[in-house]
């Protein structure tokens, strides 16, 4: 790839870091894709040991490459997001690629294909990584952000995509623990300060 190539390619990835996703930061900023992308990758990174067996570096790159659709379409939640969406957004990811130096556009392609088949241990891993690390970030952001379903989806999403690796699975648990204990905590608080609920206990 020369010179003049890869900065193009920097240019269309830059727009990931003004690509702003459902979720929010612990100090209530909005966050964006590159950041989401970017801890999927040290997730990866931080489990090479765990998974002694899976290509992690494969998995990193999987991480980082995994959301570069977005760069066309804007992100969807996934909760919304339709196979119409999908389609869309593969169709301008595909013709993106497909401009790229043709080593490139080879790897892309490969990388892409796998993740989407799901039949791999590194497409598996790298897909589970994928849904913890947004229900992480929404137990680390206000409880006053969530929507109204993801009251009940960070209990209960992903147990189906980590089912595969038991140590993946306790992760997910630990995960729920932290959900629960702040519904608890914040809900609580929340509770205290709304003025309607203190007016009910005054009478």
């Amino acid at each position: 790839m020369d010179a003049k190539s890869f900065l193009a390619v920097m240019h269309v990835a830059e727009r990931l870091k003004d690509t702003l996703r459902h979720c929010t930061t612990s100090q209530r900023r909005v966050e964006s894709v590159a950041e989401h992308s970017w801890r999927i990758a040290l997730m990866a990174q931080l489990l090479r040991h765990e998974f002694p067996d899976t290509d992690i570096d494969k998995v990193t790159v999987m991480c980082l490459i995994h959301d570069l659709g977005e760069c066309f379409t804007g992100d969807i939640p996934t909760f919304v997001k339709t196979d119409d969406d999908r389609a869309h957004e593969d169709s301008l990811l595909e013709h993106w690629i497909q401009s790229l130096p043709p080593e490139i556009a080879s790897d892309f392609t490969a990388l892409f294909s796998e993740m989407h088949a799901q039949q791999t241990a590194e497409a598996k891993l790298f897909r589970a990584l994928d849904k913890l690390e947004a229900l992480i970030q929404h137990n680390e952001s206000p409880l006053n952000t969530w929507s109204e379903n993801e009251y009940s989806l960070n209990l209960t999403y992903a147990y189906d995509t980590v089912a595969f690796s038991d140590w993946l699975t306790s992760l997910r648990n630990e995960i729920k623990n932290e959900t629960l204990a702040k519904l608890a905590c914040e809900g609580e608080s929340s509770s205290n300060t709304n003025p309607d609920n203190q007016r009910k206990r005054n009478e």
